[in-house]
């Protein structure tokens, strides 16, 4: 290609704004029009290069620009191809969302180290159950008539209790797993178990009694399942730890969910802890603020980023009796056609 320079037809790009520029295969020199610079956003004071111009491509484009430069370094004459530039602001708006999955995921990470009593009986208790079957099953086998029938009933239990065990095991795996968000149509009654259930412990150790009431029927939402537990364990922990200085009054925790309106689900944590200051509602979910001696306030804000970027809205009252409920609704439609739900 022979070079463009910059002089070279300023009007007309000034107008469509399109850039030009030349490029030597054998030396790498490369010529750019000042449209050019404007495009790629870069000052006419740097000189060009083509590493400064992949840097600009869209990640999933480079591949296909580096094949088309290879293809041109190799002799061919022409090459046509079409990329995606990727400007400073979208490149701050990707660091920025990488951020807050990696924030996202450290907060899985240190709420599941508190959890680590809880989680580790919620492992221990179906173990047990498996060693205690075992044990009887060599008895029943051992007898002068071995009894085929309760052997029979303890291998069923052993078989339900491991796969207590490894659904335990497996839903702790993925609140550790670091990926990529996966929005599916998730049933959130499901998720909402699968949360409750690891921090099932956590309440029977703080002597508080865990209620579910979950509505029937309701239509699946999307989301990424990983993520939303973190919300509800948030929530639900926070209910727990709100309750721990209320002296001998009940200390009961209700999760429930429902429909409202038509077309957007509610997930609702109350409990009846101390409540909360008319002052505070409006600062809970902003970044660092925290009534708690040894807080840090992200936890609740970390659950609002979560919620907005699935399109819903997160909020907090105060009950008309004791203690506060905190509650997330999302939107039941379907925008990007996932179709049936996971369980």
């Amino acid at each position: 290609m022979g070079p463009v320079h910059a002089a070279d037809h300023p009007p007309a790009q000034r107008l469509s704004h399109t850039g030009s520029f030349g490029w030597t295969p054998s030396d790498g020199e490369l010529h750019w029009s000042d449209e050019n610079f404007r495009i790629f956003e870069i000052d006419r004071a740097v000189k060009p290069t083509m590493e400064l111009v992949l840097q600009r491509i869209h990640p999933d484009d480079r591949a296909l620009m580096s094949q088309a430069m290879d293809e041109t370094s190799r002799g061919e004459k022409d090459f046509d191809v079409t990329t995606r530039l990727l400007m400073r602001a979208e490149q701050a708006e990707r660091a920025l969302h990488q951020a807050r999955e990696e924030l996202a995921h450290l907060a899985r990470v240190a709420t599941l180290g508190e959890l680590t009593a809880s989680i580790t009986h919620e492992v221990n208790q179906p173990l047990a159950g498996i060693l205690t079957n075992a044990h009887a099953i060599v008895r029943w086998l051992d007898r002068a008539t071995p009894d085929i029938a309760e052997t029979r009933l303890g291998i069923d239990r052993i078989i339900r209790d491991a796969k207590h065990a490894a659904d335990v095991i497996r839903r702790t795996r993925d609140l550790f797993r670091k990926a990529e968000p996966e929005k599916v149509r998730l049933d959130i009654n499901a998720v909402i178990s699968d949360a409750i259930s690891l921090v099932h412990h956590e309440a029977l150790s703080n002597r508080v009694s865990l209620r579910l009431e979950l509505a029937s029927g309701l239509p699946p939402v999307s989301g990424d399942r990983v993520q939303l537990q973190q919300v509800i364990i948030n929530l639900a922990v926070n209910g727990i730890e709100a309750m721990a200085g209320i002296g001998n009054g009940p200390r009961n925790l209700l999760v429930r969910s429902y429909l409202e309106g038509s077309h957007q689900i509610v997930v609702a944590v109350q409990d009846r802890g101390s409540g909360i200051d008319p002052e505070n509602i409006e600062k809970l979910f902003n970044p660092f603020f925290t009534t708690k001696r040894n807080g840090v306030g992200m936890g609740l804000s970390i659950c609002r980023s979560i919620i907005e970027a699935h399109g819903g809205r997160v909020w907090a009252s105060r009950n008309i009796g004791p203690g506060a409920t905190f509650q997330f609704a999302l939107s039941t439609k379907d925008p990007s056609g996932l179709g049936s739900p996971a369980n």
